[in-house]
């Protein structure tokens, strides 16, 4: 490999570095001043009158103002974990349960 050809490909890597850090910030939209970027913080929700606190939180937080946004795909994936209905087959709602005929015991 020529040196040509590796400087091309170093600038090439040191390029795809910096799209993928500006993926991971981005202006405040509360102060206008401060980067967001990717914390972990704790995450505080009410279930079924119960507070549920989830460590290790992903959340956007800004460097300046402090502004903690959660992170939307996480949320989402919380929601579903925490949904009461996960894991069961769904049932129709117009479907009735199922009654057996058992033969009565006469003594």
């Amino acid at each position: 490999m020529s040196d040509d050809q590796s400087t091309d490909s170093k600038n090439q890597n040191t390029k795809s570095d910096d799209q993928n850090k500006n993926v991971s910030r981005f202006t405040c939209a509360e102060c206008q001043a401060g980067v967001m970027s990717m914390k972990s913080t704790t995450y505080f929700t009410w279930l079924a009158g119960e507070l549920i606190t989830v460590p290790d939180f992903p959340a956007w937080v800004c460097d300046v103002c402090g502004r903690s946004e959660h992170d939307v795909q996480a949320i989402i994936r919380l929601n579903i974990l925490l949904n009461p209905g996960t894991g069961h087959s769904p049932r129709s709602p117009n479907r009735k349960p199922r009654t057996y005929d058992r033969p009565s015991i006469q003594p």
